[in-house]
């Protein structure tokens, strides 16, 4: 399935600024909101349903030997048509 990317912002930023960031869009979510991702003047508005699938990734990239990259990944993944998808397993975050 091809992929179009809607918007994309990558920089550094502090713990706290994340944090900030994290909390807006878990505010939207309770809520019921929409989310808007905005940066100069490029935006995109998405409306999250009331169940999307949640997905948690952590992943270390690089050589086998030796220091790499290491990134965890937040995702939430729904179809446009509004169809729910199944839940697996509970996660925890601590």
């Amino acid at each position: 399935m091809p992929e179009e990317v809607l918007f994309e912002s990558e920089s550094r930023r502090s713990r706290e600024e994340i944090a900030a960031y994290l909390r807006t869009v878990a505010d939207s979510l309770d809520a019921g909101n929409a989310i808007t991702l905005t940066r100069g003047d490029e935006s995109t508005t998405l409306e999250p349903p009331a169940r999307p699938t949640f997905e948690v990734k952590a992943e270390r990239e690089g050589p086998a030997e030796g220091p790499g990259e290491l990134s965890v990944e937040f995702e939430l993944e729904w179809d446009e048509d509004g169809g729910d998808a199944s839940a697996d397993g509970d996660l925890r975050i601590e």
